[in-house]
């Protein structure tokens, strides 16, 4: 005969042998006496021996009772922890949070707003994953990852974008390089350039789409480079230029080694974006993820 056993007889079992016999228990349970005791008669009917032994005073469990008071302390720790954790899921207090990144300099301005939100979302699962190398909005529809950082929005089914922060793409050059005595880069500018930007195709770099390939202008040569360091490390010793979101270079602004300037004469003003699932957006921990990387961006760009 298979024994049926439920959790609340492992329950009922753990709190006769906490108590030390069934009235207690069952007011700790919240059940009537007559009830529990009928409980755990008709379990022992199922395991044919007795689980307790009935003549002692306290009511101490048999053999047979000791080894479902294992199972029971072994068992409602996990279910409890788990039922903590589908209520801490419910109220939005847990859950997972994987950020897929369009921008590649955005590695440099996040992990800050990451830090402070770990700290104050220790339950969310946070991993990030460099959109770059696959797509990204397609992968937050699918439920692969949860949030994208991107300055292109789309009119998407089911996803919002959700603004960030304006920033401008800013050209940088050595201090002695011959277009600093401009007050302005135009498109025509680029032509004998070596043209130094992170390993990202083009059409993802703010240079490209919105200056150089409008204006079917094309550098005199392309440098990808992986690190910002690196890169302004490169235009320093002039051995190119580039163009780099206005909050990156906020401190080469106060350096006598670069000169900064603004693309075309009115400027270029991008918009960077969190791409989430709309039924995702009442989640407080999404909430104060984009709260928080506004502050940071308002932060650099006060620096």
């Amino acid at each position: 005969m298979k024994m049926h056993i439920e959790f609340r007889h492992l329950r009922s079992i753990k709190a006769i042998h906490d108590m030390g016999g069934i009235a207690r228990a069952a007011e700790v349970l919240n059940i009537t006496q007559s009830a529990l005791s009928h409980q755990i008669k008709g379990l022992e009917d199922q395991a044919g021996v007795e689980l307790f032994a009935r003549k002692s005073k306290p009511l101490r469990l048999s053999a047979a009772g000791q080894r479902l008071l294992r199972l029971a302390e072994e068992v409602l720790p996990r279910i409890d922890a788990v039922q903590a954790e589908f209520s801490d899921l419910r109220s939005g207090q847990a859950g997972r949070l994987h950020i897929a990144i369009e921008c590649h300099a955005c590695f440099e301005w996040l992990f800050p707003v990451l830090e402070r939100f770990r700290k104050a979302w220790p339950d969310v699962d946070v991993d990030i994953r460099p959109g770059l190398a696959f797509d990204a909005l397609p992968a937050l529809q699918k439920e692969d990852v949860d949030v994208v950082i991107s300055s292109d929005p789309e009119n998407l089914p089911g996803v919002t974008f959700s603004p960030l922060f304006d920033y401008a793409p800013v050209f940088v050059a050595a201090a002695d390089h011959p277009l600093a005595a401009k007050p302005y880069i135009e498109a025509a500018d680029f032509r004998g350039e070596t043209l130094i930007t992170y390993p990202v195709d083009r059409h993802r770099l703010d240079i490209f789409n919105q200056l150089l390939i409008p204006a079917k202008v094309e550098p005199a040569a392309i440098r990808p480079v992986e690190l910002t360091a690196v890169i302004l490390m490169l235009v320093a010793s002039n051995r190119g230029v580039t163009v780099l979101p206005d909050w990156v270079v906020r401190e080469v602004k106060y350096s006598s080694d670069y000169i900064t300037r603004p693309l075309t004469q009115g400027g270029i003003t991008r918009r960077l974006y969190a791409a989430s699932r709309d039924a995702d957006l009442q989640k407080p921990y999404m909430a104060d993820l984009i709260r928080l990387a506004g502050e940071e961006a308002q932060r650099l760009q006060r620096a």
